[in-house]
């Protein structure tokens, strides 16, 4: 798909900047010429005039309405010299001038040349078109963006050209999302095979998910499957400082898109205008932004009344925030979830990214998209293209395991720091902290294969890390598991109690994570046999913000808010007893583990499952007992 370029006409500027050459080429003449060939009278003080005038030395005087011009009497017959001075008002020197027997009269107007006639009349126009044209150039001209087209769309119109097209082949990870847009393709293929027999077709699809997720690439390539032109704009291009130009820009977006019909119109970021009109709380309406998206509702009604097949994408990951009125069946018929993709789809999209970049021997892209769940598309992209560099910056020609392997420490736990130098007795506490960490993870369900623990510092504050990567995709977890995932996250404090008898401040992140996962366990996911199967939502909320229409959990009373407490806290105690004691039991591990990674720094692969499976299983932890 290739921009369709707006035609461009310079004849206009053109004519302009000739017009305003010549009007700068009169002004010149007129302000300059005079003053260079012309040689005026001296001039002289009002004073001396008067003077000269009561002695008798005048012969003869012009009084002008700016200039008074007079000579001087001779003895001989040589020119008479001629004087200028600023008149004031004074209605004494004609009687002065009677008086004395001077000849006077008044200077008669100036008669217009045809040169100062065609100024008059040339130089204000060329001087207003002259304006005009700046405007208009600071407006970026007389096209989309120019001054005089303020309320026109700003939407970019892709239409088959030379370059490579969009299709669904270039997008993986989403085949739900794909089979759904077929059937979108075929209706603007083929529309008449399905009016023929009364079906509708839809206006409006809405695609739904998380950031990254692939909703752009869909549109473009639902649009280069059809071979239809290809409207693209964001919500935030309607909005303007001035009432009515978002309205006008969606008037104008789908006149032009009926004339191409059939065709795509795409809404990126669909929020932005189609926000819930009743969320506004306590603070009233955005004028600008409600006209907007009346006038859009408006559309997405009006033009299905032709033969015009003009149909909507639109894309958000807030669905919960848009009004009701978009949602409803008749505007955006579907909606189509473009979630995060599985394993599968993980590694389908390397394999599309991989293509542009030269893999080694010992690439296995499988084992990729196994250590990155939770990735969307653009991550993975992300991904490939960090691996690139690593290779490139490590003089080698193809991209190989290792390269991936650093690519995802450094998304995932950031830049590594070597510079950043820890003193010994810090150094020997984040060793017995990671290693903590490790063991008892190696030990407890729900928690990933522990793959490498490092005490390099990395990001804007870990001083080392353990990195545990899941062998699977999972969806659902049960009690036991979440527990274990607490413990493991409390194992590096209790590493530092059971060593150093003290704790520091390397367990903060830690600490805050494990209660709020112990408060979720407790508030939303039902998992407390004294607070019951309730959801609970603790704290104030700003009521006037809204909600984008979602249901509130239930404000909690006193007495329940100090019940969530209770149980938050026995969870997060349990689960520090199931880590000391995993610990204590494997103390001698726990020494050995850490003295090797203080001489090597980082400990990976089957080096550490090697040491990890000698981890003992406590006979029998606190949770278990708890649990009986």
């Amino acid at each position: 798909m290739a921009i369709k370029e707006q035609p461009k006409s310079p004849r206009f500027r053109i004519i302009a900047n000739i017009l305003l050459a010549v009007s700068g080429l009169f002004l010149l003449l007129n302000l300059f010429l005079p003053g260079l060939f012309a040689s005026g009278p001296t001039g002289v003080p009002y004073s001396l005039f008067i003077h000269q005038v009561q002695e008798g030395e005048v012969n003869r005087v012009s009084v002008g309405q700016n200039q008074i011009l007079y000579e001087l009497k001779t003895e001989n017959t040589e020119p008479a010299p001629v004087f200028a001075t600023t008149p004031i008002f004074d209605l004494e020197l004609p009687k002065l001038l009677e008086e004395k027997g001077v000849e006077f009269a008044a200077t008669p107007p100036p008669k217009n040349t045809w040169f100062t006639t065609l100024l008059s009349w040339v130089i204000p126009p060329l001087i207003f078109i002259g304006i005009w044209q700046f405007f208009l150039a600071r407006g970026g001209g007389g096209g989309p963006q120019g001054a005089l087209s303020i309320g026109k769309s700003k939407a970019k119109v892709y239409v088959e050209g030379e370059s490579a097209k969009i299709t669904f082949a270039d997008v993986a990870g989403v085949e739900e999302a794909k089979t759904e847009l077929v059937e979108i393709v075929d209706f603007l293929k083929t529309p008449a095979r399905f009016t023929q027999i009364g079906a509708r077709i839809p206006k409006g699809v809405l695609l739904v998910g998380p950031p990254g997720t692939g909703k752009t690439l869909l549109a473009k390539a639902v649009a280069g499957e059809a071979g239809v032109p290809f409207f693209s704009i964001s919500g935030s291009e309607f909005v303007e400082l001035f009432v009515g130009v978002g309205s006008s820009r969606v008037r104008d977006l789908f006149e032009q898109a009926k004339k191409q019909a059939p065709c795509i119109v795409f809404i990126d970021e669909l929020d932005a205008i189609g926000k819930s009109r009743s969320s506004n709380g306590f603070y009233g309406g955005n004028d600008e932004r409600e006209q907007t998206l009346n006038q859009l509702l408006t559309e997405m009604d009006g033009f299905a009344a032709g033969d015009a097949t003009v149909i909507v994408l639109a894309a958000t990951n807030r669905p919960e925030s848009l009004d009701s009125a978009l949602l409803r069946p008749g505007r955006f018929d579907r909606q189509v979830l473009v979630d995060r993709p599985d394993l599968s789809g993980r590694e389908a999209i390397l394999k599309i990214h991989a293509q542009k970049v030269k893999l080694g021997d010992d690439v296995d892209l499988r084992a990729i998209a196994t250590r990155t769940p939770g990735f969307a598309g653009a991550d993975l992209a992300n991904l490939v293209n960090e691996a690139a560099l690593l290779a490139a910056r490590n003089m080698r020609q193809s991209v190989a395991q290792e390269d991936f392997a650093e690519a995802i420490e450094r998304v995932v736990a950031g830049l590594e720091k070597k510079s950043r130098v820890m003193n010994e007795t810090e150094k020997k506490i984040v060793a017995y902290h990671e290693v903590g960490h490790a063991m008892v993870g190696a030990l407890t369900t729900g928690n990933g294969r522990v793959e490498k623990i490092s005490i390099i510092p990395r990001g804007m504050a870990a001083l080392g890390y353990t990195l545990q990567l899941p062998t699977e995709d999972r969806f659902l977890m049960n009690e036991d598991e979440l527990r274990g995932q607490i413990a493991t996250l409390l194992g590096g404090r209790s590493a530092e109690e059971i060593v150093f008898n003290s704790i520091t401040t390397g367990a903060s992140n830690d600490l805050q994570r494990a209660t709020d996962l112990a408060e979720r366990m407790v508030t939303a996911y039902g998992m407390s046999k004294v607070l019951g199967p309730l959801a609970y939502q603790q704290g104030q909320q700003a009521m006037f913000l809204g909600n984008g229409g979602a249901n509130p959990r239930r404000a909690v009373s006193e007495d329940t808010s100090k019940a969530i407490d209770s149980e938050v806290k026995e969870i997060v105690e349990t689960a520090h007893e199931q880590a000391l004691e995993i610990l204590r039991q494997n103390r001698d591990l726990l020494e050995a583990i850490a003295t090797q990674l203080l001489e090597t720094e980082v400990i990976e692969g089957e080096k550490l499952h090697s040491l990890l499976s000698q981890v003992k299983p406590v006979a029998k932890t606190t949770a278990d007992s708890v649990a009986s």
